[in-house]
């Protein structure tokens, strides 16, 4: 699935294209992707200029005066600019077609993606109780450490809980463990301050990188303008169970946490 530096890097990818455009015609080719697809949309779209193009957790948001367009790309859902005339594929399921004569397309072959609507002045339920953005100045060690006193759940499913903080997904939590020397099965609430501040850091670290790089590429997910991102060839711990650990060389250990496939290493992490 798509986690954050991918949703950011597919967000300043199409904000050229998209920003003061306004918006020609909405082509919708079904009622439906993972829930149906407010019919408003073509409505309340159609003709309005893009004020904002914004990023919040693993939503894409395209704000007009009317409202705002969400779009979450689910598990192999992809955004791509075209040119309007471009024939649409099997997997292409709607378009926002700008005065520029160049379109919005959304291509999701499994239909695990979104498009919904969120009304000028409102808050859509799925963004309504999610926490702060891991890249922002809330989201620090101290906050950490205040939310899990007391928990027992290990501290990589703490980290991945969208209420505490947003889009933080299994890769990079598996990666900021390891930067910051934590077992991912350690309880939440056992973690010191310190060792938090650290957490934090690694995080913020490990996701700026990624944008940078244009994000992970890990099975169907590449950049709106083709190109894949290159994080995922500078993954330490995801996806190298069994092998060598980079820094102390010995095997990455495995197993499920939180029903998460988990890698890290029993030496370096405590």
């Amino acid at each position: 699935m798509p986690e954050l530096p991918e949703v950011e890097t597919a967000r300043q990818g199409l904000e050229p294209h998209l920003l003061d455009r306004r918006i020609r015609q909405v082509i919708l080719r079904r009622p439906d992707l993972r829930w149906p697809i407010p019919g408003e949309i073509r409505v309340r779209l159609t003709g309005q200029k893009i004020l904002q193009v914004r990023r919040r957790a693993k939503y894409l948001l395209i704000d007009t005066a009317n409202g705002s367009a969400i779009v979450h790309l689910g598990m192999s859902g992809s955004v791509r600019m075209v040119p309007a005339k471009t024939r649409p594929g099997t997997h292409d399921h709607f378009d926002f077609v700008l005065e520029s004569d160049l379109a919005l397309r959304f291509n999701d072959p499994r239909r695990f993606g979104c498009l919904l609507w969120q009304a000028d002045g409102e808050t859509h339920e799925l963004l309504r109780d999610l926490g702060p953005e891991p890249l922002s100045e809330q989201f620090d060690g101290d906050y950490l450490f205040r939310l899990s006193r007391g928990r027992r759940a290990p501290v990589k499913t703490f980290l991945m809980d969208q209420r505490i903080v947003v889009g933080v997904g299994n890769i990079y939590a598996a990666e900021s463990l390891f930067q910051a020397g934590i077992a991912p099965g350690r309880a939440a609430g056992r973690i010191s301050r310190e060792r938090y501040a650290a957490l934090a850091n690694a995080v913020k670290d490990i996701l700026g990188h990624a944008i940078a790089r244009g994000g992970t590429t890990l099975r169907d997910f590449i950049q709106p303008d083709g190109m894949p991102g290159y994080f995922e060839q500078e993954l330490q711990v995801y996806g190298h169970e069994g092998e060598p650990c980079r820094r102390c060389g010995r095997p990455l250990r495995h197993a499920s946490i939180g029903q998460r496939a988990s890698v890290w290493c029993g030496h370096c992490q405590r």
